[in-house]
């Protein structure tokens, strides 16, 4: 506590000396949003420019000691909430950083960097003309060269220049005030680096916004049903619409993210434990797509900052997994020599399993599970599978446990619809499985259904002025259906 105290006695008169603003901020406060405001005018500024203070859980210590000299050290359990400090940086090659730091030993910090301001500070130093908005390039003139230099943040190299701008700011501009330079040297402190959040992106331009918000929108249409997408947000642009604010007096979080928004937003997002993927409209003609490591222990890479290209390496297989999977549920197929071949027996390994009766509403529900978990890039289990078919089910009156579950995935394994991780207890689908299931289920729920059920009574009267082409389409097979059931002599 004496450590903490003196911490503060410290840095608010050399804040009030320096001229930096020192601002205590209410829970709830966007504390970037207020750094962003005191940000140097001067492109040439490089230093402490801000100071913002919150309160925030830590670990605290108590130390008693005795009249013989022994001391005694205790964890406060819970741990309680005291003061952060958060040192708002203008560094030279990675633009606006934030050091925050706990003034109670052993001086816990947390470090965030933003790569594209990085890629940014490097793209102006190549003399690559580009127009960013937030985190995104809407626009660039060299778009292989700004890739070349987003590449060697992923390089065995990237970890160096991590350690050194940490060790630039975090000794001389932030821990001198608990610990000056002459106690640093002689206690032998010194910083641990871990990764503690990462994020990777990729951006696709489109030429003109209107197409880019047509391929968009019909693949949340043609994907929310079968991979279970329960999070699709739509916001429409501010500046035409009224919005409603919420009890900390913001808007809506993707209204507050876009500073100008005059466009329809949509957000895609899927939510894995610990990790998001997420697909947005990023001005009038990108489509960005991220995925968000939110505790970097859910990778199997680990977390020291040495593990840090591992890391983005395991972020860049998620998002091109994800998009993948995406891709397969949107264009589908249907393999008319695969699909007679389901309802026969296969071999898995050394044993002979049966084969995929269709007809079955267990099974079917068994191809929606493994469609709906297709896209978590952890793969998935056969307890979740069956928690999975569980909830398509519904209530029944014999339980769907993981023993059948793990009967069902070696019929699918026979038929190479799923596979097997390696080492592992967990299941994966293959692409191709998932084009030829997603077909399937597309055909029979949404075409085989439909069909018979109204091809033998058809609304009369007059047709809707504004019909969608699906119902043209459909209109126009109900009629040939009905032909068809005549010439068959078949009553529908």
């Amino acid at each position: 506590m004496r450590l903490a105290g003196r911490f503060s006695r410290r840095i608010h008169p050399y804040a009030k000396k320096e001229g930096i603003p020192l601002i205590h901020c209410k829970p709830g406060d966007g504390k970037h949003e207020i750094a962003e405001q005191h940000i140097p005018q001067d492109s040439s500024f490089r230093g402490l420019f801000c100071i913002l203070v919150a309160r925030a859980s830590a670990p605290v210590f108590d130390v008693h000691q005795f009249s013989r000299g022994a001391i005694d050290v205790r964890r406060k359990t819970p741990q309680p909430y005291v003061n952060h400090y958060s040192f708002h940086i203008m560094d030279p090659d990675w633009g606006h950083i934030t050091i925050k730091l706990c003034p109670h030993p052993p001086f816990n910090a947390q470090i965030i960097l933003n790569g594209h301001e990085y890629l940014a500070i490097q793209a102006k130093r190549q003399n690559i003309d580009f127009i960013k908005e937030g985190n995104c390039f809407t626009d660039v003139s060299d778009a292989a060269g700004l890739a070349e230099i987003a590449d060697t943040m992923r390089a065995p190299s990237s970890v160096g220049r991590l350690v050194e701008v940490c060790e630039r700011w975090i000794y001389s501009t932030c821990l001198c005030f608990a610990l000056d330079l002459d106690e640093q040297q002689r206690s032998g402190f010194g910083y641990s680096y871990s990764v503690y959040q990462g994020e990777y992106s990729r951006n696709l331009l489109f030429t003109r916004g209107h197409t880019m918000d047509q391929v968009f929108q019909s693949v949340i249409d043609r994907t929310r049903a079968p991979l279970d997408i329960k999070t699709i947000k739509t916001i429409f642009g501010r500046k035409h619409r009224p919005f409603k604010r919420n009890r900390n007096g913001k808007g809506p979080r993707f209204e507050v993210v876009v500073e100008r928004p005059a466009y329809d937003l949509t957000v895609f997002k899927v939510h894995f434990g610990k990790m998001t993927v997420k697909i947005y409209s990023k001005g009038e003609r990108v489509l960005r797509i991220e995925v968000i490591v939110h505790n970097s222990r859910d990778l199997p890479c680990g977390r020291d900052i040495s593990k840090f290209p591992r890391i983005i390496e395991s972020l860049k297989a998620i998002l091109e997994r994800f998009l993948a999977v995406l891709r397969s549920v949107d264009v589908s197929f249907i393999d008319a020599g695969k699909l007679e071949t389901w309802p026969l027996p296969s071999n898995v390994g050394a044993g002979r399993v049966a084969g995929i009766d269709i007809n079955q509403p267990r099974m079917r529900a068994v191809m929606e599970a493994v469609i709906a978990l297709s896209a978590n890039p952890r793969a998935f289990t056969a307890s979740e599978l069956a928690a999975k078919v569980r909830e398509i089910m519904g209530n029944r009156d014999i339980p769907y446990q993981a023993r059948q579950a793990s009967y069902d995935l070696k019929k699918l394994r026979g038929k190479e619809l799923v596979c097997r991780i390696r080492q592992s207890r967990s299941y994966e689908a293959t692409l191709d499985g998932l084009r030829t299931m997603t077909a399937f289920i597309v055909l029979r729920e949404k075409v085989l259904i439909p069909l018979l059920a109204n091809a033998g009574k058809r609304k009369a009267g007059p047709k809707p002025r504004n019909r969608s082409q699906m119902d043209i389409h459909y209109d126009n097979i109900q009629i040939e259906m009905q032909k068809i059931f005549q010439t068959m002599n078949i009553a529908a």
